[in-house]
């Protein structure tokens, strides 16, 4: 009809990077209208990525950080109405017990943004902390904050699960490899392949050094976090996530 405007073809977003970064940015691009294909190398919160793991503890004791603290509470309520929409338990909201021994200026910094933030937290004398938790050695720990709505995440479960909430909204996956991109060009792929978009979205974590390096080349730096998995006693209850919440020792 003369005078009508034709309808915008949607635009084609290519998100490469399937971790925490990736998998939600795809997401909300396809909630906000756009055609969106997910590439990931080896999958959604695989054991190469910063993303995967079993579990991942989220909390808002940032010290003074206050854009993180805001952030994980935006991120807690985000959880809690994902899981309602994709009926999956991801979060589980068992508390962060923060231990407090010699310096004390990290907790003291967070307390009055997390009252700022409406989080939900108590303050614990050394005494009241070891009554609370007898399986905890309180022995230098002078005080404490106890994030009442914080826990963990099933990290590798949530990534996959991001992933399927894309699909299931009508996004499209890939799992390849993407060569480092040229200006102007359609990405090649590692099974021989090309894939065009009208923008790309790159969410490599420490891998991006490969992919531009001589625009970010080594200003990307992957630090080595180490994971330790402890055996408790058999048939220990006091060590379950019923009897004790994640704990955090800044010092």
């Amino acid at each position: 009809m003369k005078g009508v405007l034709p309808m915008r073809k949607e635009p084609h977003v290519v998100v490469v990077g399937a971790g925490a970064f990736g998998g939600w940015t795809a997401l909300y691009l396809r909630r906000g209208g756009a055609r969106v294909t997910l590439v990931d190398a080896w999958g959604p919160g695989n054991a190469r990525a910063s993303s995967g793991g079993e579990t991942r503890v989220i909390r808002a004791t940032y010290g003074p950080r206050a854009v993180y603290t805001h952030m994980a509470v935006r991120a807690l309520a985000l959880w809690r109405e994902h899981e309602r929409r994709w009926k999956q338990r991801l979060l589980h909201p068992i508390g962060v017990l923060w231990l407090v021994e010699d310096d004390d200026s990290y907790e003291k910094a967070a307390l009055p943004l997390l009252k700022e933030a409406g989080c939900r937290f108590e303050e614990l004398s050394g005494a009241e902390t070891a009554k609370r938790y007898p399986q905890i050695n309180c022995a230098r720990v002078r005080w404490a904050i106890f994030e009442r709505d914080g826990g963990y995440l099933t990290a590798r479960r949530a990534c996959a699960a991001v992933l399927e909430g894309l699909l299931a909204a009508g996004g499209m996956y890939r799992q390849v490899a993407v060569q480092p991109p040229s200006p102007g060009e359609a990405l090649r792929c590692s099974d021989g392949s090309t894939l065009a978009g009208d923008a790309y979205v790159f969410a490599c974590g420490p891998w991006l050094g490969k992919l531009f390096p001589e625009v970010i080349g080594d200003r990307v730096r992957a630090t080595r976090q180490e994971v330790f998995f402890f055996g408790t006693p058999p048939g220990d209850a006091r060590f379950t996530e019923e009897a004790l919440p994640v704990w955090a020792d800044h010092a």
